[in-house]
């Protein structure tokens, strides 16, 4: 019971940094949506309230991710806090970079901060994979370790510049993460289809809303 609640306190210190980016993030999102629903509107397309709730979901996570990972360390933090951290910017101000494949021992040893971080490091990238396959067409299990992996490549070179280390493991992690956010959205359409075809772009009275009874649209 302590360990869990000490994960939680963990847990909740991240959520509290992610938080500033991503009410900027909300912000822009609903600044930007009569645009978006003026160019779909041209296209004969519409994006249901499901398909734009999981968007907005995605933008928060997205902004809080980059919140915790292309700032220094405690960035967001000690700004609501009035004072910044001493990393400084553009220059090389890194820890190093280590390229040695530790998961395994951590596993093993079982230490308390070592399997938060473990397991941190999928599941936060867990909607890098599950979203993207869920708000786009035609998801492929490569496209979500590609966007995992890419994302996490930039993120251990920026991390290289802003006060912090560059980590193969958690590269290597991040795109478990990926795939495995893939597989709960292959779970999620096979348990229910009709469920995920409400988060798709939808074309109005035609068959690529995803409506196998609709009828075609007249060409």
């Amino acid at each position: 019971m302590n360990t869990l609640l000490w994960y939680w306190e963990i847990t909740w210190d991240y959520i509290y940094e992610m938080l500033p980016c991503m009410v900027l993030a909300a912000a822009a999102f609903f600044l930007l949506r009569p645009m978006r629903r003026f160019r779909l509107g041209r296209m004969n397309l519409s994006s249901s309230i499901w398909r734009e709730g999981a968007m907005l979901v995605f933008v928060l996570f997205c902004a809080g991710l980059a919140a915790l990972t292309v700032f220094p360390a405690g960035f967001w933090g000690g700004l609501m806090h009035g004072y910044l951290p001493e990393a400084g910017w553009f220059g090389w101000h890194g820890y190093g970079m280590y390229l040695q494949v530790t998961i395994l021992a951590e596993l093993l040893e079982g230490r308390k901060w070592g399997i938060y971080m473990l397991l941190g490091n999928v599941v936060m990238f867990l909607p890098l994979g599950f979203f993207p396959a869920l708000l786009w067409r035609h998801p492929r299990w490569w496209r979500s370790v590609l966007a995992a992996g890419g994302v996490s490549l930039f993120i251990e070179i920026v991390q290289i510049f802003v006060g912090r280390s560059s980590d193969i493991n958690d590269l290597i992690l991040n795109t478990l993460g990926g795939l495995a956010g893939y597989v709960l959205y292959r779970f999620l359409a096979r348990l229910a289809p009709k469920f995920t075809r409400k988060f798709q772009v939808e074309v109005p009275y035609g068959r690529d809303s995803g409506d196998s009874a609709a009828p075609c649209r007249a060409k």
